[in-house]
């Protein structure tokens, strides 16, 4: 592989690009397992992981037992080793996926370059300096030579450089974003894996919410809660609509599960006075540009919710933000079919079999909804990703045929 050249970057962690090591290793190897689950020992002792939750989900996230699961779960039909290098473009404006985007690199036994944010998150403050701790750690020794954590700003002939020589990328980012980086020159054989403008909801069962006891109720809230304001609904995978099954019902079942979401917001929540304006603006436009949007209800500043007389088509344009949510009451699940295209991710339930409806979705061969999970698991990250198998793409099978 040819060696990867100096450039005018930023070094957050690592030594210099010159001197990475490529040399790739097998999937689940033996230092990168070693690695991942020390690092989730450290970051989960930190005081960090109480302050910041997303912290302590991927130390929870990369723990030794996880990792086996995942090594125990993937496809070993055929001998496969790590492509060679992969050069990570994260999302600006979630400050730990990048944590997860260099964890898949080094599961499938890859060297890495990620450019991880530069917008003074101190979660990557906090996670580039543990990392850096634990490179300089001779036990993993070979994890850091194959390893570089970098900033840099938006520059074409950085990443086209480091594109050249790398074997696989892996691209966050809108739609715009992503399109512009494929553009860009790369190795004959890179493949590219790119997670582009997706869009989420969240499907309830209205009886099953009201014969729920209060216990459950919490964690339904709870779980609701993390799916949506955690990241403000940024994340791709965070509901911006939600669709209650049974018209008699819905009334009664909104009342009770909204009414529990506001108590827990009023406990939980801050809300930025440019934020309750950004909303307040996007009511406005939605009453201007939405034909079937009926009389909104809202919670103070803290809860806006906007119903719906009929399904847009184009119902994915229409995003929230800060706790701004589309809902529509129907009988039948069959409305999705209507709606969902391959801008769709992942799909939030709750009361709702949720092998019904990947079935629904196989069945109708819809070209989106790539996730089914509970309500609480939206934010979840699995090696199964947007409907790619990342420790599989991210790797090369070496036939015996």
């Amino acid at each position: 592989m040819k060696p990867v050249p100096d450039l005018p970057l930023t070094l957050r962690v690592g030594g210099a690009l010159s001197a990475l090591e490529t040399t790739p290793l097998p999937p689940y190897s033996a230092p990168a397992m070693a690695f991942l689950s020390e690092l989730s020992k450290v970051l989960l002792a930190l005081p960090a992981a109480r302050e910041f939750p997303d912290i302590a989900a991927f130390g929870y996230w990369c723990r030794a037992a996880n990792l086996s699961r995942m090594a125990r779960e993937f496809d070993t039909r055929h001998p496969r080793l790590g492509r060679g290098l992969a050069l990570h473009i994260a999302p600006a404006n979630v400050p730990v996926n990048f944590a997860y985007s260099f964890a898949f690199g080094l599961l499938s036994g890859n060297a890495n370059i990620v450019r991880i944010p530069d917008a003074g998150f101190a979660q990557v403050d906090t996670l580039c300096a543990e990392i850096a701790r634990l490179f300089a750690s001779p036990q993993h020794a070979r994890i850091a030579a194959m390893n570089r954590l970098v900033t840099y700003p938006r520059s074409d002939e950085i990443t086209a450089a480091i594109s050249a020589v790398a074997q696989a990328r892996v691209l966050w980012g809108g739609d715009q974003t992503v399109s512009h980086l494929r553009r860009l020159p790369a190795h004959p054989r890179c493949v590219d894996i790119t997670f582009a403008d997706r869009y989420s909801f969240c499907v309830m069962d209205a009886k099953r919410v009201l014969e729920t006891d209060d216990r459950a109720l919490g964690e339904l809230t709870r779980g609701f809660y993390n799916d949506v304001f955690f990241l403000d609904q940024n994340a791709c995978s965070s509901p911006h609509l939600v669709i209650w099954k049974g018209t008699q019902e819905a009334g009664a079942a909104k009342q009770r599960f909204w009414d529990a979401i506001s108590a827990l917001l009023e406990q939980k929540y801050d809300l930025a006075p440019v934020h309750a304006v950004d909303k307040y603006v996007q009511l406005c436009r939605a009453a201007i540009t939405l034909p079937q949007a009926g009389h909104a209800a809202r919670d103070g500043n803290l809860l806006y919710r906007v119903p719906l007389k009929d399904l847009p088509h184009d119902i994915e344009r229409h995003r929230g933000q800060f706790g701004f949510f589309y809902e529509y009451v129907t009988d039948d699940f069959g409305c999705l079919a209507s709606i969902v295209g391959e801008r769709y991710q992942t799909l939030t339930c709750f009361g709702v079999d949720r092998e019904a409806m990947v079935r629904q979705v196989i069945d109708q061969g819809l070209t989106g909804i790539d996730r089914v999970v509970p309500v609480g698991k939206a934010l979840d990250m699995g090696v199964i990703w947007d409907g790619y198998d990342l420790i599989g793409t991210l790797t090369r099978i070496v036939s015996t045929a």
